[in-house]
């Protein structure tokens, strides 16, 4: 007899019914806040900080690159850029990870997440590393079944 991976399956089919009711349309992801500090995500373009968004710990925030890929490259072809700065072609929106808490900046093992990580994961993991005393990210795929 196979053996089956429940929690595997589960997990597929929590995607599939979140993808499929109306409060998140299209693909999302879930980061998740598995440390004992709180941490902010940083929207940034370059070096400009567009947008921040504070995880307490043990909770969530979903976050769709579409969205945030429209909402902070300039329109172009002649159209109406949306920035009051130099835009930097090679410039791309990402997510910094930064913890929040201590009197100084502590390290992180991966500082940002991409837009191509936020379309091809579903859910990413932040959680504290205790050995190395730093917080760590893991990434789970996007399943291809759903």
């Amino acid at each position: 007899m196979p053996c089956v991976d429940i929690f595997a399956m589960l997990r597929c089919l929590r995607g599939c019914q979140d993808r499929a009711n109306g409060a998140t349309t299209g693909l999302s992801t879930r980061i998740l806040n598995l440390s004992d500090r709180p941490i902010e995500l940083q929207l940034r373009v370059g070096s400009v900080l567009m947008k921040v968004h504070t995880l307490k710990p043990g909770s969530s925030k979903r976050l769709r690159s579409k969205s945030i890929y429209k909402a902070y490259m300039p329109v172009g072809n002649g159209g109406v850029k949306r920035f009051m700065y130099h835009y930097d072609e090679g410039s791309q929106p990402y997510v910094w990870i930064h913890e929040t808490g201590g009197g100084f900046s502590r390290m992180v093992k991966q500082q940002y997440i991409s837009l191509e990580d936020l379309r091809d994961y579903s859910e990413i993991w932040i959680f504290r590393d205790h050995r190395r005393g730093c917080i760590s990210v893991r990434k789970n795929l996007r399943s291809k079944m759903c």
